[in-house]
């Protein structure tokens, strides 16, 4: 186990120190400056778009989701464990200056997956069973052609997902459960295992309807939660928003010498935590968006800038400003802990229940989203449902064996499977822009000339398939 956890160590340290830092923000500020930072330029029409869609109950087109259902499986992804253990993390190890970096981060990384989500759309195919399928594997196959590399994404995203991750999750929904209510770990990951195992069943249609129904909710509850306990430390929120800037640049003018914590640790912390809370540009949430049922690709790339907005901006920041002003990340605690320790000096043992509580459907939510990209990529690289089948009962295992092992290592082998499926789709995204591109002025040219929003996504498959032929 020490030799494993050194190997995992020592790639983590390249991936997230130098390869990823770079590519992850340097991929988002090339596309936020092509694209006319549309983080800000489409951002009311973007929200306008998603919160339309929380009252537009039109049904989707069978095989696929609506718009809304799609974002809504996007961020049962997006929130789950690094919105609360994760931030935590960030701030033990990188300081309240890391919180900054997972700002800048986000904001950059909405672009990145406004460019995924819509190349989604494109290059998304219809399977065998009549399902809509897309995501990275697909517009790396299609639209590039390299169809080794998209084989490797798809292993690298069921690994890092559907397995390694599933445990991250599993794990951390069990450390708050026992700590709340005393129940063992292993006990609470067999619960999680056979609820998940019923919504698995059910396929595209159960997974979609069950987003679309808890994560409005389980992000309001929790986002009001962070506000009531604001509001009791209201008196330190000024000198915490002075560590997370201060911090962000002089760590040791907020921390001290002793705390070992440079810029370089918030940094990479802050980007690293960024990444696994809203996934932007890891290549995971346009397996959901690829299967919306719009009209046009950027309709679905404007609300998935809104996912990393709501996941980022809003619930890791909440966590964030529990955290710091209570001064629960200077008790020695680590992951979700850190976290439960903030609400329980809020509201006392109550606290403690609220967030086990939240830190469930947070989790869970994201494993039944992270089951589905995984389920994806598994349709990509196997035909028929024998694979399928196999595919589920190996998620479940490893969400029992995650309940109850050591929180450090699963993180880290998390962080490093993470890093090495964001590669090739990087790769893609940038070599794929200029398609992005032609849609998005496609896209302005129709509304610009009263045009009812249009793309041939049939003819897009069959010149695909005549090229390949």
């Amino acid at each position: 186990m020490i030799i494993l956890e050194t190997i995992v160590n020592s790639v983590n340290k390249i991936l997230w120190d130098y390869v990823l830092v770079i590519g992850l923000v340097g991929a988002g500020v090339y596309f936020s400056i092509r694209l006319g930072f549309p983080q800000i330029t489409r951002f009311k029409e973007a929200a306008k778009r998603v919160f339309g869609g929380l009252f537009n109950k039109k049904e989707s087109k069978g095989g696929s989701m609506s718009s809304f259902q799609a974002l809504a499986t996007s961020i049962a992804a997006q929130i789950g464990t690094g919105n609360v253990a994760g931030v935590a993390t960030a701030i033990t190890l990188g300081g309240p200056g890391a919180v900054f970096w997972m700002w800048v981060s986000a904001f950059f990384g909405m672009s990145t997956i406004f460019v995924e989500a819509t190349l989604a759309q494109k290059y998304r195919e219809v399977d065998s069973d009549g399902q809509y399928v897309g995501g990275p594997a697909y517009y790396i196959k299609n639209g590039l052609g390299n169809k080794k590399m998209a084989a490797f994404f798809a292993v690298a995203l069921i690994i890092a997902l559907g397995f390694i991750g599933n445990m991250v999750q599993s794990n951390s929904i069990a450390d708050a459960v026992s700590r709340a209510f005393n129940i063992p770990q292993i006990a609470v990951g067999i619960v999680i295992a056979v609820i998940a195992a019923l919504i698995f069943v059910g396929g595209m249609k159960r997974i979609a309807s069950f987003a679309e129904k808890v994560v409005p909710i389980m992000a309001v509850v929790y986002i009001a939660g962070a506000i009531v306990t604001m509001i009791m430390f209201r008196q330190n929120i000024g000198p915490t928003f002075k560590a997370i800037f201060v911090g962000a640049f002089d760590p040791q003018a907020i921390l001290g010498g002793a705390a070992g914590i440079g810029v370089f640790q918030a940094v990479r912390y802050g980007v690293a935590r960024g990444l696994f809370s809203n996934e932007a540009g890891m290549g995971s949430t346009p397996n959901s968006h690829a299967v919306a049922d719009v009209s046009h690709p950027v309709e679905q790339g404007l609300p998935a800038m809104i996912a990393v907005f709501i996941d980022t901006i809003l619930v890791c920041s909440a966590t964030a400003l529990v955290i710091i002003p209570t001064g629960a990340d200077k008790l020695g605690l680590a992951g979700a802990a850190v976290t439960q320790q903030a609400f329980t000096i809020a509201f006392g043992p109550v606290g403690q229940v609220f967030l086990a509580v939240c830190l469930t459907f947070f989790a869970f939510t994201t494993v039944v989203g992270w089951y589905y990209f995984g389920e994806n990529n598994i349709r990509f690289l196997f035909k028929g449902k024998k694979a399928i089948h196999v595919y589920q009962i190996l998620v479940l295992i490893f969400i029992i064996l995650g309940s109850y092992q050591k929180v450090d290592f699963v993180w880290n082998l998390a962080d490093m499977f993470n890093g090495i499926m964001v590669i090739p789709n990087l790769i893609a995204l940038v070599l794929l822009f200029n398609e992005t591109k032609k849609m998005v002025n496609d896209y302005d040219y129709q509304l610009s000339h009263g045009e009812k929003l249009h793309f041939d996504y049939i003819y897009e498959r069959e010149k695909r398939k005549n090229q390949a032929n």
